[in-house]
């Protein structure tokens, strides 16, 4: 409890009149003590009304999710049994990745009620905590105020915005008629026969039915259903080169944006979705889930990324997830590499987790350097460059060589067209029935 400004200057005051009234008459200085005596009884009576602690009840509305771009609401309300007088200042400290919102004022209302809102708006992708919500509240007469700490501790997963995530779905949803039938070649788990259509051209020769083909006297091909429930694993790696912007942007947000936009898709057509994150070691497992009223805990798994200053061991991060999934999954590993010498590990690991699984490979292109590599050298210095930028992409293109060779899906693309590029091999992969 303290005195607010109002106090101060109503007591600055009493004193201002009491010391001239005791100097002109001092035989009636027991009127200028009285003046100061009133002041202090008024601060003692407004501070004991103000409303404390124990007496104020707080409920706060925290959004679970913030999309960058996209503010959420932020509410505080307070009760406090009966009208206080007065006012009330709330603030609500924040930590993580997200605007502080600035002090609210509130009247309290006949029932001694007052809301509070905000909107929040987050900075990068993170995770934001509403630690807690500070109250200074001042008696009716506005003397004394009265501070109140309540605290919260609840997290607030930021995120990229989805509404393109969410336009691009619907987009490929209609193109591919995602919860259609297509027709597909029976090998492979799950795939489940639904009728024979006459064949025509343009359809898979593979699911031609031969048997039922000579019983007819003429072509007839399998329909089976798309293959659901299937597990995808974005896999991503948070060490240091992923850290490393491009264009502004670190590349494990592109990663994850991209990411955010094939699970959405995924989650769509039936398949279920896990996150896992690590570098130096495993950070963030979440294992599959389906139905796309859990894409939010997705987005929350993946806000919970974080970026690292570590080198990635591959052998402790890819055996680890080898040793969490139970049944052929594809795993969709978001890296980056420096040189061949550097990748060898990585693709050894890579090459164990082929074995089981259907690895696809995701790494970030770079249009400055591919404009370097195809510069005209008219200096010396662009020369060298020139040079050293086709020798690093020439050496990564001798790592995803032979990654295919062991029979690694591989994507490179532009942050821009990366989310793309995933959902078109995703697709492929569906319709093929690889898994």
């Amino acid at each position: 409890m303290q005195p607010t400004p109002r106090a101060l200057l109503l007591f600055a005051l009493t004193v201002a009149l009491a010391v001239p009234w005791v100097l002109a008459f001092g035989q009636w200085w027991e009127m200028g003590a009285a003046l100061s005596l009133t002041a202090l009884l008024a601060l003692a009576i407004d501070g004991a009304l103000a409303p404390g602690r124990r007496r104020v009840r707080v409920e706060t509305k925290v959004p679970d999710l913030i999309s960058i771009g996209s503010p959420a609401r932020l509410s505080v309300a307070l009760a406090a049994g009966r009208n206080p007088g007065g006012r009330c200042s709330v603030l609500a400290e924040l930590s993580g990745p997200i605007q502080p919102p600035a002090v609210a004022t509130i009247d309290w209302s006949g029932a001694g009620e007052g809301l509070a809102e905000w909107l929040l708006t987050g900075k990068r992708r993170g995770e934001a905590r509403l630690e807690r919500i500070w109250l200074r509240c001042t008696g009716p007469l506005g003397l004394m105020a009265v501070h109140s700490r309540y605290e919260i501790g609840k997290a607030i997963a930021i995120t990229p915005d989805i509404a393109a995530v969410r336009v691009a779905a619907l987009n490929f949803a209609q193109r591919d008629a995602l919860f259609g039938q297509k027709a597909m070649r029976q090998q492979g788990e799950g795939s489940e026969f639904r009728a024979l259509r006459e064949y025509v051209p343009g359809l898979d020769h593979r699911s031609i039915d031969w048997k039922q083909s000579a019983k007819h006297r003429k072509l007839m091909s399998k329909e089976f259903f798309t293959e659901r429930n299937q597990q995808i694993v974005f896999a991503f790696d948070c060490g240091y080169l992923m850290s490393q912007p491009l264009g502004d942007v670190p590349r494990l947000d592109h990663a994850i944006n991209a990411g955010l936009r094939m699970a959405h898709v995924s989650m769509l057509s039936g398949d279920r979705v896990g996150v896992f994150g690590f570098d130096s070691r495993v950070r963030v497992f979440a294992r599959p889930i389906g139905s796309m009223t859990n894409f939010p805990l997705i987005q929350r798994q993946m806000a919970r990324l974080a970026y690292r200053a570590e080198e990635s061991n591959y052998t402790l991060a890819l055996m680890d997830l080898m040793g969490r999934l139970d049944r052929r999954s594809l795993i969709v590993v978001m890296t980056d590499f420096a040189d061949t010498v550097g990748a060898e590990l990585m693709v050894d690991n890579l090459r164990r987790l082929a074995g089981k699984h259907l690895v696809l490979f995701v790494v970030l292109a770079d249009r400055q350097l591919a404009q370097v590599a195809a510069a005209r050298p008219e200096t010396f210095l662009t020369l060298g460059r020139s040079v050293f930028a086709q020798d690093f992409e020439a050496e990564r293109e001798i790592v995803l060589q032979r990654l295919r060779r062991m029979g690694v899906q591989c994507v490179q693309a532009e942050p821009g067209q990366l989310g793309v590029e995933l959902i078109n091999r995703y697709l492929d992969i569906k319709r093929r029935d690889m898994l």
